[in-house]
């Protein structure tokens, strides 16, 4: 069983930057398509940012395009989320998970690390 595990998240201004990283158990990380997801106080869980196997293909939702960068580093299971002009509507509860391939459901799921940003 895969276990991902998420870290990085914490308090910070609106303006300031955050580096979330999730760190996979288990060989076949480099092969799965792993994601950024994110949950708000009383709303659904809702998708962030994903990467291909080679990370050489990103996706984003149009709110975090370009201040949010997801990547990988497959040598050591790892997958990041650099987070940058944060705002307050950023704040929630942060996931990484992963998937086989395209349209497959996500899989494995992180426990989530909490991002504040205060105004």
């Amino acid at each position: 069983q895969v276990q991902l595990v998420e870290s990085g998240g914490g308090l910070v201004q609106a303006g300031g930057s955050l580096r979330l990283s999730c760190a996979a158990s288990g060989r076949t990380f480099r092969t799965y398509i792993m994601g950024w997801f994110r949950q708000a106080p009383g709303k659904e869980r809702a998708s962030v940012a994903t990467i291909d196997w080679s990370g050489s293909s990103t996706a984003y939702v149009d709110s975090v395009k370009g201040r949010f960068t997801i990547s990988r580093d497959n040598t050591i299971n790892t997958v990041y989320l650099q987070m940058n002009s944060l705002k307050p509507e950023d704040t929630a509860v942060y996931y990484c998970a992963q998937r086989v391939r395209a349209g497959a459901p996500w899989s494995s799921w992180g426990q989530g690390t909490q991002v504040t940003v205060s105004a």
